[in-house]
């Protein structure tokens, strides 16, 4: 039951709409309404790109931006629709899939040769799909707390056929919540995501101001797309780091067991585990973070 707990709160950080604080970079590309993305860059250097999670900010990465800004360049990914950024090219349709797409054409466009690329939740999601469809996109992969099939965490007997009614549900009940529910929501689930408490407001005052249709259109898509087979064909370095905290019920080994099973099939993925984290590893544990990154690159 502990583990099964600890699977639900990492489902609930797909279904609520998270994000954190954060302020501004400099030279923000904007958003046309085709645009799936824009991209923020500072610094100079070898080139690492940051994708944050579901309806989360790009100003998830302000520490790190801060770290790696002299001796990097790094690209900061702002997702459409999510945490008050225009929703452009993310109206209608699928999220997750064409993301993947926009982030390739942003790396082959911008003449990216094999970045670094650190992805949280579903922008680790999304970083496992580029190294899989684009391995020329990604000279390494750093993906913090995601999972390469989300269906698991309610039936480890899940499939991409059984979960569609049930994904596709979860979407539509999103998507018609009124924004008073919506943030009703957020407020009864921030604390499971960030032990901070600035972290925590964030997570409400981010989501808040994402787009309900964007959040349950991406939700869906990750419920709904299995990784698990490609796994095997991914050659990119991995580096997984996820959370624990003893406060949300799991035994340590269980955790591991987890994630050690969900990319088993990996080539040589390397896991790292932060205690005393929550699913932002980056706000609750900041210098733990930074020392796993700066690991990462060097």
């Amino acid at each position: 039951m502990r583990k099964r707990f600890h699977l639900f709160v990492i489902a609930m950080a797909i279904l609520a709409a998270t994000g954190v604080f954060g302020g501004h970079h400099a030279h923000a590309a904007p958003m046309g309404p085709d645009d799936r993305i824009s991209v923020t860059v500072s610094g100079k250097g070898p080139d690492v790109v940051l994708i944050p999670g579901l309806a989360s900010s790009g100003a998830v990465w302000d520490a790190t931006v801060q770290q790696l800004s002299a001796t990097h360049r790094v690209h900061v990914v702002q997702v459409a629709g999510f945490a008050g950024a225009p929703v452009a090219g993310n109206a209608e349709g699928p999220v997750v899939e064409p993301l993947v797409e926009a982030v390739d054409d942003y790396i082959k466009a911008n003449h990216l040769k094999s970045p670094a690329v650190i992805g949280h939740s579903m922008g680790g999601f999304t970083g496992l799909l580029l190294a899989r469809r684009h391995p020329e996109d990604v000279g390494r992969l750093m993906i913090v707390d995601s999972l390469p099939f989300f269906a698991v965490m309610f039936s480890p007997a899940a499939t991409v056929e059984t979960v569609k009614p049930q994904a596709a549900a979860m979407r539509d009940g999103v998507i018609a919540m009124s924004p008073e529910a919506f943030a009703g929501q957020q407020a009864m689930t921030a604390p499971r995501f960030s032990k901070s408490p600035e972290g925590q407001k964030g997570v409400l005052d981010w989501s808040k101001a994402s787009s309900q249709s964007v959040v349950g259109r991406a939700m869906y898509d990750l419920l709904t797309t299995d990784a698990r087979g490609e796994l095997a064909a991914i050659k990119t370095p991995v580096t997984l780091l996820y959370p624990y905290d003893p406060a949300m019920g799991a035994p340590v080994a269980a955790i591991d067991k987890t994630y050690a099973d969900a990319y088993a099939a990996l080539p040589g993925v390397t896991l790292k585990r932060i205690d005393d984290a929550r699913h932002f590893i980056m706000l609750d544990q900041p210098q733990a973070f930074a020392e796993a990154v700066a690991a990462f690159l060097n």
